[in-house]
């Protein structure tokens, strides 16, 4: 990802209250980082940022759209993102990682970059399963279709392995079989 100042909170400079930030998210934000994931969207981010002396804290709210391909049509379709996060920004002896959604920073740091962590929380928002909106209304599947079988090497006349008619199978395996 390119450096965008755009994006970056300078926290030296703001005082220890409640400060508001909004961001518009468009193509040129998506196209910053080297994914495909999400090519393309628009996106208001509220960022609300409570700042103490040793503590910051970043209330996230997004909403927008964003493109999508959906996952059994391949056709591109707008998915809607409405989410809430929160990020904690601690101050300690050298900037690391510490959660998900805790950093450490040091007491020196000017500025804080908000555009990795404004795309990571629009892509935690996107559903597992794509499906275009002509899909969604949909009824679902039997509930034991993750056990449904869609595949087999085995002939329709095939026995499937509890008949005495595995004369061709290495004796040794016999032995497993009574084991269940």
């Amino acid at each position: 990802m390119k450096k965008d100042s755009q994006y970056d909170l300078n926290i030296a400079k703001l005082a220890d209250k409640t400060h508001h930030f909004a961001f518009e998210l468009d193509r040129a934000f998506f196209e910053q980082f080297d994914q495909q994931l999400i090519p393309d969207g628009t996106v208001h981010a509220e960022v609300t940022l409570h700042k103490t002396d040793r503590l910051l804290t970043l209330d996230f709210d997004i909403k927008g759209t964003v493109r999508q391909v959906c996952d059994r049509s391949l056709d591109d379709y707008d998915q809607e993102i409405d989410t809430q996060e929160q990020l904690l920004v601690r101050y300690g002896d050298r900037e690391v990682e510490l959660d998900d959604n805790v950093l450490q920073i040091t007491a020196d740091t000017q500025t804080l970059p908000l555009a990795q962590h404004l795309f990571d929380y629009i892509g935690l928002a996107l559903p597992m399963k794509k499906l275009h909106p002509r899909f969604q209304n949909e009824p679902d599947e039997d509930p034991d279709s993750a056990t449904k079988l869609i595949f087999t090497t085995r002939q329709d006349g095939d026995s499937d392995g509890d008949d005495d008619g595995d004369d061709d199978i290495d004796p040794r395996w016999n032995a497993l079989r009574n084991l269940n």
